[in-house]
């Protein structure tokens, strides 16, 4: 054999027996690997580690031509407490409830961010959420306070200046409340630290989750953990 052809024989000898193995088929997209998505065409996920953790990742998904795209992601403060379950999550606990819901309608101490079409409703200085659990407003924005929610069980939104310019209110313990389960659980903007229970991202974070935001999509909000009993795949 020439020299010439030895060489290249034994060159391709040694890049047969060091190549790396192929790589297998790239991983679903995490909406895609989910029990139900609500049935729109947006969703955003609230993913934290484990229920003990109180930060995560929150990001916001477009379904086009039956596939679904991640459009925009952002780290994710959840209640001081970690994650609880939503089927058995209590008031007062300072946990996020795990589970799929709708979001309502959006609200804010400041105007919408340019491009909002979600509906928003703006925050006054009577504007309230009531966690009264024997109100008859029990986990429902009032204007102004009813005689029957206690100020001292309730949130006098105006007062969160940083937290709530911007929020979705989130479905949990919402279309037929049940006092106790909890109230007054929201996507907003972060505070100091962990929650009370909700969700929050960076503020300029959620001008481009209100400005993405479709009504007519039917965007819901997924929380959940990467892994175990409330793993966010399962709802």
């Amino acid at each position: 054999m020439r020299p010439g052809a030895l060489a290249a024989l034994l060159a391709l000898s040694a890049l047969a027996l060091g190549a790396a193995p192929a790589s297998g088929p790239a991983p679903r997209p995490l909406p895609a690997r989910m029990a139900d998505t609500g049935g729109g065409t947006q969703l955003i996920t609230a993913v934290a580690p484990d229920t003990d953790s109180t930060t995560g990742t929150v990001s916001w998904w477009d379904r086009r031509g039956g596939r679904w795209t991640q459009t925009g992601s952002a780290p994710a403060r959840f209640g001081a407490m970690g994650l609880a379950d939503g089927a058995t999550r209590t008031q007062s606990t300072n946990t996020t409830p795990t589970g799929l819901y709708d979001l309502p309608y959006a609200f804010g101490i400041q105007a919408p961010p340019l491009g909002t079409a979600y509906p928003y409703r703006p925050v006054r200085e009577d504007s309230w959420w009531c966690q009264d659990t024997v109100s008859r407003a029990y986990n429902r924005w009032t204007e102004p306070l009813p005689a029957d929610c206690r100020a001292s069980e309730a949130e006098h939104l105006i007062t969160y200046p940083a937290q709530y310019a911007h929020a979705l209110v989130v479905g949990f313990n919402y279309d037929r409340p049940v006092p106790g389960r909890g109230a007054g659980i929201f996507l907003h903007v972060n505070g100091r630290g962990a929650t009370a229970g909700c969700v929050s991202v960076p503020a300029d974070a959620m001008r481009r989750i209100l400005r993405w935001a479709d009504p007519g999509a039917r965007p819901h909000l997924a929380i959940g953990t990467s892994g175990g009993a409330t793993a966010v795949t399962r709802y």
